[in-house]
């Protein structure tokens, strides 16, 4: 059976059933990002959208590798476009996926494996029912503050935002085909490798 995706409205393509869309999803700090490149070390079939951010580069990190980098102009350009599957803000930054990019790889048959804030998540819910929705849960919300400060990565108020936010975002979890919750690294990761491939 042929899987129909909206590309744009009144546009629609054909999608080889062997392709999908993957998102994963859940608060900040909840270990997502480590979650996402050990997947990918693993399992180098996978297709990672790489998204679009005005945030700031944090040490390390690499534009086009990480995120690609923007400002808020060109995002809202781009946003205008319609050149985002998804967007949202999030802490003050914007963060979007490239639709092309997604929609030619799931179109040749790869599972496509998206890393995006919940907003972004719930767009994808709507536009792309059959995407498989996965929610990261921290243990607790101490052991959650403790890994967000231990970052050593964001002022005394983005962490307090961080927070904030991560608390109405649990609370979202249940929307989400998938729940697990990052304890344990390698048990995390083999619940995500058995939703996937199992």
């Amino acid at each position: 059976m042929m899987q129909v995706l909206p590309i744009e409205s009144g546009a629609t393509k054909e999608c080889p059933p062997s392709g999908r869309l993957i998102v994963l999803t859940g608060p900040s700090g909840v270990g997502k990002g480590t979650l996402m490149r050990s997947l990918l070390q693993r399992h180098p079939e996978l297709y990672y959208s790489v998204s679009v951010t005005t945030r700031s580069p944090r040490p390390g990190e690499i534009d086009g590798k990480n995120y690609y980098f923007i400002s808020r102009s060109k995002f809202e350009q781009l946003v205008a476009q319609g050149e985002f599957l998804e967007w949202a803000e999030f802490a003050g930054n914007y963060y979007g996926t490239p639709r092309e990019a997604v929609l030619n790889q799931i179109r040749s048959g790869k599972l496509v494996v998206l890393e995006i804030e919940l907003e972004g998540a719930r767009q994808i819910r709507v536009s792309f029912p059959s995407a498989l929705s996965i929610f990261i849960l921290p243990p607790s919300f101490d052991e959650l503050e403790k890994r967000i400060r231990g970052r050593a990565q964001d002022s005394e108020e983005a962490i307090a935002r961080r927070l904030r936010c991560a608390q109405e975002e649990i609370k979202a979890a249940n929307e989400f085909d998938i729940q697990i919750v990052n304890d344990d690294f390698e048990t995390a990761l083999k619940d995500i490798e058995a939703a996937l491939f199992g």
